[in-house]
């Protein structure tokens, strides 16, 4: 005889029986939850590829179509697995496995569709990040460039204050207070000609004033267009297009900002200083004021020296300062744009992977509740298990079965052969003999 269930197995084989019923209900649309992620994921993954592609073509279309088609099959079905073996899993090494086979699926279908998605969902906004980050380094460039022309230009100042020294040492000899000989020789030839170079030379560097502002102006007025078109609406492959030929422009006047640097010139000059100083012959009328020349003359040369030593490591300084690094703009797709920049778009990374993996939770529910079906029906029998209805619907199934085939509709026959008297059946044939003679009613039985 079955053994009645105790009050808690009986709570928990109601509690399992109100489990499976809303199951019950929820398979009705999870097929169709499933379908309609699959179908969100391949739109997506569509719009990722279609940005890949660089041909408008049919053939780039059709392309497009059958790999996000391939994409939406493939979330389905491996989901739809998923959903219906897992949960059925018993044995830990069972549920182990397609935990693994899980984890590589969902790996596969963020390879194949996740990042296409998250190109989709954000690579316009990361294309324009790229466009930002290009026009922050061009800043970048063109402030350093000029740094550096600026600092070349105060060169100058230390230049004219080389030249300044000279023209009063020519001042000092003309009036006779250097050599001790009043008048324009040897001496008064040596300070003109090197205050003169360096007049030549200060020349040169006031020049280039004008062009290095011009060039920074016009600089940052490449800059603020370039911002615009950042920040700009509209297609965002042709703002790349009017982006690139900004950048050209940049990029010349970075290097012309660059050229515009007279450190290097100042330099040389400065190395040219004493090394190429012709000494006029000395014009003196006695030897007393012709070693007063040369003496004079040689208190010069160590003074070229020195005020060239110094222009010399000016120079240095500022050709020493770290010079800009070559900025050049190169053109980046959505989805390349996507994979560079993922840290500034994990919202859009995180909705991407979660469209696709959504379905992993139902699994995870679905296993749960399978669990706690099983752990609430413990070890009773099925028969113990059975409800009212169960019951019923099983009752009706075994008196079905019992109930005899029903008999075939006897056929009618011709009213004239009807009139006819039946054959009596044998004696010897002991059915007959226990059978009631027929009784006849207007020629019928």
């Amino acid at each position: 005889m079955t053994q009645m269930p105790t009050p808690s197995e009986a709570r928990g084989l109601q509690s399992a029986r109100e489990i499976e019923g809303h199951l019950k209900a929820l398979e009705t649309f999870t097929p169709i939850a499933l379908g309609v992620l699959s179908v969100a994921s391949g739109i997506y993954t569509y719009l990722g590829v279609s940005s890949l592609l660089s041909d408008d073509g049919a053939m780039s279309f059709f392309a497009a179509v059958a790999y996000s088609l391939a994409v939406s099959v493939a979330i389905f079905v491996f989901w739809s697995y998923l959903i219906r073996l897992l949960p059925a899993m018993r044995s830990a090494a069972s549920r182990l496995g397609l935990f693994l086979s899980m984890a590589l699926g969902s790996l596969a279908i963020i390879a194949m569709s996740s990042w296409l998605n998250a190109a989709a969902l954000a690579g316009s906004a990361a294309v324009e990040q790229h466009l930002a980050k290009t026009v922050q380094d061009y800043q970048v460039g063109l402030e350093q460039a000029h740094r550096v022309t600026v600092a070349a230009q105060g060169l100058g100042l230390d230049v004219a204050r080389t030249r300044q020294s000279f023209q009063d040492l020519s001042a000092q000899e003309a009036t006779g207070n250097l050599s001790g000989t009043a008048g324009r020789g040897a001496v008064f030839r040596v300070l003109i000609q090197k205050a003169d170079e360096l007049a030549g030379l200060e020349a040169q560097i006031t020049a280039q004033g004008p062009l290095v502002d011009a060039a920074f102006s016009e600089g940052n007025q490449i800059l603020s267009r370039m911002r615009a078109l950042t920040a700009s609406s509209g297609d965002v492959e042709q703002r790349s297009v009017e982006f690139a030929e900004e950048s050209v422009r940049l990029a010349g006047l970075i290097a012309q900002l660059r050229q515009l640097s007279v450190a290097p010139l100042v330099a040389r000059a400065a190395q040219d200083l004493s090394a190429s100083v012709v000494v006029p012959e000395l014009d003196g009328s006695t030897d007393t004021i012709r070693n007063d020349q040369r003496s004079t003359i040689d208190a010069v040369l160590t003074l070229l020296a020195q005020r060239a030593t110094t222009l010399k490591a000016a120079a240095d300084e500022v050709l020493a300062m770290p010079t800009p690094d070559d900025t050049t703009y190169a053109p980046i797709s959505t989805a390349d744009a996507v994979l560079r920049y993922a840290g500034d778009f994990i919202p859009s990374w995180a909705g991407a992977i979660a469209i696709d993996l959504l379905p992993a939770v139902l699994v995870l529910i679905m296993m749960v509740a399978q669990s706690a079906i099983r752990s609430d029906r413990g070890t009773a029998a099925p028969e113990e298990t059975m409800t009212l209805a169960e019951i019923r619907a099983a009752v009706t199934a075994l008196r079905a079965l019992e109930t005899p085939a029903p008999q075939p509709v006897p056929v009618v026959e011709d009213p004239v052969s009807a009139e006819r008297p039946a054959p009596v059946a044998p004696v010897s044939d002991p059915v007959a003999q226990d059978l009631p003679a027929p009784h006849v009613i207007s020629g019928r039985r």
